[in-house]
């Protein structure tokens, strides 16, 4: 049962009185066999759940950087199908780390739906990020990942009040995911203080952990943002790690894990001393 992946690592961080690290990366950035060891790499270096974006030529939520990941993985060659390739090779050695398939509806529906659900199951995956389907619009998709026992996780914003939370938590499992800033990622940044409030609110809401995501580039903001949420999402400055590297001929894998290392660090330890949420 693919869910309870997602169940038992949250349960067992509130356990342990800290906040999940959640990092992203885009699938094939650099390319395939980087990516795969990367994705590898991910657990060890602190990784609690990995988000895995499938690149898609329109990323419309997304900043530079996430952009620019996706135009690299496409240019290799990268797919959908090859992003679910990839998961079965890392799933093949990991049982226990939640991931996350996130992305656009277009690949989705031209894959088609239930043979989506059906392969995403099969290659290992937990959950869901579909940016650009509505809560209006997402219940099928959502039957069929509930009969294939995948979580879709539908994001809240600043912008949501207390109805479309209603409508948003409705379908989400797994975890909420809060949207820290009004806008795409790798752009502005996020403040715990102004967080802290609409976490507890969505929390309220879904009576799910609440993760929260863009805007988060440093182990300082992470830290501050893991004191007040269930977990942090970093993707932005993981995959500029990942240009720059290639772009100054480093081991690309040596250096992104090394910014997952130091982000994990400080999510682990920005509870400590502290009352739990």
């Amino acid at each position: 049962m693919t869910t309870a992946r997602i169940d038992a690592r949250f349960a067992a961080l509130k356990a342990e009185g800290r906040a999940a690290f959640v990092a992203y990366i885009m699938a094939g950035d650099p390319d395939y066999s980087l990516g795969l060891e990367i994705l590898k790499g991910l657990p060890a270096a602190g990784a609690d759940l990995i988000e895995v974006g499938f690149p898609f030529s329109d990323p419309m939520a997304e900043g530079p950087p996430i952009q620019r990941a996706a135009l690299r993985a496409l240019d290799k060659g990268m797919t959908l199908t090859r992003t679910l390739e990839m998961i079965a090779a890392f799933r093949a050695g990991d049982q226990v780390t939640p991931i996350i398939l996130m992305g656009y509806a277009n690949p989705l529906i031209n894959r088609g739906l239930s043979v989506f659900a059906r392969d995403a199951a099969a290659a290992g995956a937990d959950g869901l990020i579909a940016v650009d389907i509505p809560p209006e619009e997402a219940d099928s998709l959502a039957d069929l990942l509930d009969a294939e026992q995948l979580s879709l996780l539908l994001l809240s914003t600043p912008t949501s009040d207390d109805a479309r939370l209603k409508v948003i938590q409705r379908r989400t499992s797994g975890f909420a995911y809060y949207v820290s800033v009004a806008g795409v990622t790798g752009v502005k940044q996020a403040d715990a203080a102004t967080v802290a409030p609409q976490v507890e609110r969505v929390r309220r809401a879904s009576g799910l952990p609440v993760a929260v995501g863009f805007g988060i580039r440093t182990p300082e903001q992470a830290a501050a943002v893991a004191r007040v949420a269930d977990g942090v999402v970093v993707g932005s400055a993981l995959v500029d790690e990942i240009a720059q590297a290639v772009e100054m001929n480093e081991d690309v894998t040596l250096r992104v894990l090394s910014k997952v290392n130091s982000l994990a660090k400080a999510v682990r330890s920005a509870r400590v001393g502290q009352t739990t949420v």
